[in-house]
């Protein structure tokens, strides 16, 4: 009996962490899109993945993935090229399910060397490479904290409600995004779902949001 509790218990916490990476991680994407865009157009553009917050779960999806790769991968050469393997797929991934549910893309690589569909390139999985390294040295060792912290009742309540706000958003996201695909494609809406999400989510809503985002002729 003690064993099964220590098991679940141990597959709560990494839960809990492997949440809360993703957050984090997501709202890191936010602000580096920011300090990209400032410091290469000279202007501040602010991106979203989601309809609320500050995030990009592109990024966040990578810090769990280097997060899991990272626990087997310790020497900075092979996080490198891990990284710039796994965050190459991952982008590619993104971008290739974004344009057949959505019907849109984010990101258009085709005029950069050696990409790949336009979805990622071998400039870009460099950065992923040296993201990898960093997070290596630097956030790794700052996560293996958290495992004093994500027993407590507090941490646990705030986990809850935030994975209840991200669920929503997500959800929501994912709605409006699909809906407005469908209404490009003069697609009436067939519930009251639809109708709650043309009414509350229309193009001139998302595509403030999304204001790098591309449609992909059908």
């Amino acid at each position: 009996m003690k064993k099964d509790y220590k098991t679940i218990s141990k597959t709560i916490n990494l839960t809990m962490k492997i949440f809360w990476i993703f957050v984090i991680g997501s709202m890191f994407g936010f602000f580096a899109e920011i300090i990209y865009g400032a410091v290469y157009t000279r202007t501040i553009i602010i991106r979203q993945g989601l309809v609320y917050g500050p995030f990009i779960q592109v990024y966040g999806m990578g810090a769990v993935v280097y997060y899991l790769l990272i626990r087997k991968v310790q020497e900075p050469k092979k996080a490198f090229f891990s990284g710039m393997l796994m965050g190459g797929i991952l982008e590619y991934l993104c971008s290739f399910f974004q344009e057949i549910i959505f019907g849109t893309i984010s990101w258009d690589y085709s005029n950069l060397f050696l990409n790949i569909n336009g979805r990622t390139s071998v400039v870009y999985c460099f950065y992923w490479g040296i993201i990898a390294v960093v997070f290596l040295k630097v956030i790794y060792p700052w996560i293996q904290k958290m495992d004093k912290y994500t027993h407590k009742k507090q941490v646990k309540i705030a986990t809850v409600i935030v994975m209840i706000f991200m669920t929503i958003d997500i959800v929501l996201s994912c709605l409006a995004g699909i809906r407005q695909d469908e209404r490009h494609r003069n697609i009436q809406p067939k519930n009251k779902i639809d109708v709650f999400i043309d009414n509350n989510y229309p193009d001139e809503f998302l595509n403030k949001i999304y204001n790098n985002k591309k449609e992909v002729k059908h």
